[in-house]
Parts: C-alpha cells; sequence; structure tokens
C-alpha cells in the first residue's frame, strides 16, 4: 500500500498501476491487490482478488487507528509476532471486550443442538493390505486380482481370515490376524478413512484401493456415536458462543472504523467477484 502513489506494476512500463480502492487517504493499487491474493485461493480470480482487496482494507483501517490512538509504542512483540501484530493484539484487546458467555446461554445452545454433540463414531476392523507402489500399474492389478480372490475364499470359509492376513498382508497387523482393532474417523490415512466408514457391517464385497495398494476389509462391529451430556460439552460450547460473539463485536468495530475512515472501492470489487 502506499499514501496517494501506487507502486509500477509488471505491465504498466513504468507508469503507476491503477488505483480504484482507497481507506481515507491511502491508496491500494492494484498491485498490492495482486501480491494480496496468493494468499487468498478461490475457485474464481474474482472471488480471491475481492478477498484480498478485504483483507488489506481490514489491515489499513487497523493501521489508521493504531496510529491515531498512538498504540505502536506500548505493542511488544510475544512469541513471534511481528511489531504490526502486536499493536493489533493490543488495539483489539483495548477495543473488543472478552465476553465469557453465561452458563444459562450454554444450556439453551445445548438444548437447541444436542444431536450436535455426540461421541465419534467407531467401527472394529480388520485388514489384509496387497500391497503395491502407486506408480506399479502391473503390481496395483495383481493386488486387485489376489484381493478379489480373498474374499470370495473368505465369503466361503470366513474362518481364513488369520491365515490369509498372515500369508499375504504387508502391514504388520498381520501377527494379529488383520486386527486394527477400534478405529474413529481420522486414525488412518484419508483414503482408507473415507471408504470403510461407509462399509457396512461385515466382509467388503471389493478391494479397498489406497495409496499403499489394495485392501481385503471386514468390519466387525460398528458403534454409533452416542449422545454427551451438557458436562461434557460445555467448556466447547462455551467457546464456540465466545467466539461468535467476539467475531461479531469485530465486524461492528470495523464498520464503525469504516465511518472515521471512509473506504472507497471495494463495494465495486466485490460486486464483480459476486456477478
Amino acid at each position: 500500500m502506499s499514501d496517494g502513489h501506487a507502486e509500477p506494476g509488471a505491465r504498466s512500463f513504468g507508469r503507476p498501476a491503477p488505483c480504484a480502492l482507497t481507506v481515507g487517504d491511502t491508496s491500494i493499487s492494484e498491485a498490492d491487490i495482486a501480491r494480496e491474493m496468493q494468499h487468498h485461493r478461490a475457485a474464481r480470480p474474482e472471488e480471491s482478488r475481492a478477498a484480498a482487496a478485504r483483507a488489506l482494507v481490514v489491515r489499513e483501517l487497523l493501521r489508521r487507528e493504531i496510529e491515531r490512538l498512538g498504540l505502536s509504542p506500548e505493542a511488544r512483540p510475544i512469541g513471534h509476532e511481528t511489531a504490526e501484530e502486536a499493536a493489533i493484539r493490543v488495539l483489539l484487546e483495548r477495543e473488543i471486550e472478552d465476553r465469557v458467555p453465561l452458563e444459562e446461554d450454554c444450556r439453551r445452545y445445548f438444548e437447541q443442538n444436542r444431536e450436535r454433540f455426540r461421541s465419534p463414531e467407531r467401527i472394529r476392523v480388520r485388514h489384509i493390505l496387497l500391497q503395491a507402489a502407486p506408480d506399479d500399474v502391473a503390481g496395483r492389478l495383481a493386488a486387485r486380482t489376489t484381493g478379489e480372490r480373498l474374499i470370495a475364499e473368505l465369503r466361503e470359509n470366513p474362518a481364513l481370515f488369520a491365515d490369509h492376513a498372515l500369508r499375504h498382508s504387508a502391514c504388520p497387523s498381520r501377527d494379529q490376524g488383520g486386527e486394527l482393532g477400534w478405529l474413529e474417523r481420522g486414525q488412518t490415512t484419508p483414503e482408507f478413512d473415507r471408504q470403510v466408514f461407509r462399509l457396512p457391517e461385515g466382509l467388503a464385497g471389493l478391494p479397498v484401493e489406497t495409496r499403499w495398494g489394495h485392501h481385503v476389509v471386514c468390519i466387525d462391529e460398528r458403534r454409533p456415536g452416542e449422545r454427551l451430556d451438557f458436562d461434557a460439552v460445555q467448556t466447547r460450547i462455551s467457546a464456540y458462543l465466545e467466539l461468535q460473539v467476539r467475531q461479531r463485536e469485530l465486524q461492528q468495530y470495523l464498520l464503525g472504523l469504516q465511518e472515521r475512515h471512509p473506504v472507497r472501492g471495494l463495494g465495486e470489487i466485490e460486486a464483480a467477484a459476486a456477478a
């Protein structure tokens, strides 16, 4: 950002990049926005541009308010904070009051959203890993074929699972008959996790493919998540509600800053992103 003078852009041949966004008397050029866009990935460039513009406007609003209040000298960085981050922290600590939700507020939210508060779903799993490297096309085809053959045999004689695991599996669990024990979501690799939690109880009809190869999988038991009582989730609810209140107050605070330091051009950029 620059005070009234935009920096040269890559395509401007030395001329200032066009500027249509201002905060007070401070210009934010297209070059500024383009640099910021790398931190705001989006499906469309217009959306990324709008997110970058919003971020730069907020930063400039906070910078101007820090300067107006003379807070920089008292802002001592903590940990890996930059001087700018420390000054913003001091400003927000001064201007936005932390509000801890009352227990009755937490109970009300709990009663209105009881189905959200459950212990994780769990499944008890056995598997046989038929290993093949991701780029080994022939090896992966052979692993799949072997997996289909083992599934056909296990349908006829389920008691052979531990024996097949010991003979064929590349996973250390082969010594325990392929037992992986009780699993919750997120405890295995994403592609295995995503597939096995969709399976019904019993032997899977097809091998499950992951980066490691193909797996013969048996879901021995499934336990749905149980409802949690209020005491188990009160801290989580309190933190969530406190964050919601703080975000609303921060939004109101930024709207107030825009009255003190007028913003021009952001509406047009956001309209282009919404078109």
